[in-house]
């Protein structure tokens, strides 16, 4: 048994020291590949190494060379250039020279000439000495026969051709002043005659009115909304009454201001067609529209002095005269009356002889104080001369607007052609309507009276000026004082102006909540 365990034993030994040296062997074989496979791995290195290193140094020569063909190429089209300025340096050199020699050919032929004129100058001398002498010894024998010297004779001959010269003259100056006085009459009323036949322009009263066809009735519901909230909202965004009734396929747009009517006509065709009407869609509706007329005014603006040869007006002047399409002077519409004065203006300056631009320009610009919507208390004829000084207008074409109803003094012949235009264009029958301008500035008056007031954003002269519309910003005015604000305005009315039946005022207060939903 024991034998058994030291063998056992021995076994073991002889094992353990067998497997450590077979390990070490493995070992040392993994230690040997190693070291094979990172100097394999270093010689693959610096083969790469070697072969980018080389592809570096050809690029480098390539682009080395396609640099130097480049700078070549250069070199050699300045060289053209330089050669070809050269060529050109010594033709010009060539024609210079050229030049030089038949001037100076010419400057030869010149001195020639010189010497030859003064020879035959010198000839003539002596023959006007000659005639002088003579002359001398003619007037000497002639003052021995009259017995007179020749600067007395000369003295009575020119008081004998004064007296009568003058004498002449106050006759045929009291012809032309007789002949005047006969045809100054006649020749200006030939001049108005001729101006005004020469300029048909037709006569167009603007009303306060404007009417809105449907295709049916159903639309009118959908127009007024639930509770009328659609109707209300586009009366407050254009300031328009808008009446439905029964009239068939028909609403009526009622305000004394064309812009506001033709932009509630406008809007409302929009969302007719659209078919989305709802107190958002109309904000949204009518503030494009707005921003459409605007763009259409400065387009009738540009067209209308294109059409009448006018150039180098100011933008703003231009932006003026398209409103003028939306405004009234006594009935009669702004635009066709300024163009029409224009013309007169133009046709009467070139009959006189005077600069028919200029009177044309004038003519068209004489009533542009008119327009500005701030319309502050001055006479619409100062305010567009100051208008035209303001956009550096001619100063003729300034006094011309300014005088055209005396307001300042006349300073230039164009400025009573101005006048005279002006009050034939307005005299025609049918021209104009007194009754619509004093109504439209009324109810100008009640809106200007109401925006006085701190607070108030918008207002509005409905129903031919018997309802007030104001809307006044919910911030600064509490309900409170929206009620104390009506009862303000409406004694102010009372006292301050005149006016058939009574007037309504309507303080509109707008309270809004808005959140948007990410």
């Amino acid at each position: 048994m024991n034998e058994i365990i030291l063998y056992i034993c021995v076994s073991l030994v002889a094992g353990i020291f067998i497997g450590r040296y077979l390990l070490r062997l493995l070992l040392k074989r993994q230690e040997i590949a190693a070291q094979t496979k990172v100097k394999k791995m270093l010689k693959e290195a610096e083969n790469n190494a070697e072969i980018l290193k080389k592809n570096r140094l050809l690029e480098a020569k390539e682009k080395f060379l396609q640099l130097k063909s480049e700078h070549e190429k250069e070199v050699n089209e300045r060289n053209n250039q330089l050669s070809q300025k050269e060529n050109s340096i010594r033709q010009k050199e060539q024609s210079l020279n050229q030049k030089l020699d038949n001037l100076q050919k010419k400057e030869n032929e010149l001195d020639a000439q010189k010497n030859n004129l003064a020879k035959q100058h010198e000839i003539a001398l002596k023959k006007q000495q000659e005639v002088e002498a003579i002359k001398n010894q003619h007037v000497q024998q002639l003052e021995t026969i009259a017995g007179l010297s020749a600067d007395e004779a000369k003295n009575q001959l020119i008081e004998n051709m004064k007296n009568e010269a003058r004498s002449q003259a106050m006759i045929q100056v009291k012809d032309i002043v007789d002949e005047a006085k006969l045809t100054a009459t006649k020749e200006a009323k030939k001049v108005v005659i001729q101006t005004i036949q020469r300029t048909a322009v037709e006569a167009a009263i603007e009303n306060t009115v404007s009417v809105f066809h449907i295709e049916s009735d159903e639309i009118k519901g959908r127009i007024i909304g639930r509770e009328g909230r659609n109707i209300r909202a586009l009366e407050a965004a254009t300031g328009i009454e808008i009446i439905v009734d029964d009239t068939p396929e028909a609403i009526i747009l009622s305000g004394f201001d064309p812009v506001r009517r033709e932009i509630a006509r406008l809007a409302l065709h929009r969302l007719v067609t659209d078919g989305r009407i709802h107190p958002a869609r109309i904000e949204e509706i009518v503030a494009k529209t707005k921003k459409q007329i605007e763009d259409e005014i400065i387009e009738i603006g540009e067209r209308t002095v294109i059409d009448l040869g006018i150039h180098g007006l100011h933008p703003e002047l231009i932006r003026m005269v398209g409103r003028m399409r939306y405004r009234s002077s006594y009935g009669q519409n702004l635009l066709h009356h300024s163009k029409e004065v224009a013309n007169f203006c133009a046709t009467m300056a070139a009959e006189l002889g005077l600069n028919a631009k200029l009177a044309k320009r004038a003519g068209l610009l004489h009533d542009i104080g008119k327009v500005p919507d701030d319309n502050p208390e001055l006479p619409h004829a100062i305010l567009g001369m100051q208008l035209a000084e303001k956009y550096k207008e001619h100063p003729e074409v300034c006094n011309a607007i300014g005088a055209h109803h005396d307001e300042i003094e006349m300073t230039s012949m164009i400025s009573p052609i101005i006048q005279a235009c002006d009050a034939i264009s307005g005299a025609r029958p049918g021209a104009r309507r007194e009754v619509v301008e004093s109504y439209i500035k009324r109810l100008k008056e009640l809106e200007e009276l109401a925006l006085s007031y701190p607070g108030v954003e918008k207002t509005f002269a409905i129903q031919a000026g018997r309802e007030l519309r104001v809307v006044v910003e919910s911030e600064r005015v509490t309900d409170q004082q929206a009620e104390l604000l009506a009862a303000d305005i409406s004694n102010r009315i009372q006292t301050e102006m005149t006016y058939p039946g009574q007037i309504k005022v309507t303080v509109i207060r707008e309270t809004r909540s808005v959140s948007f939903a990410k």
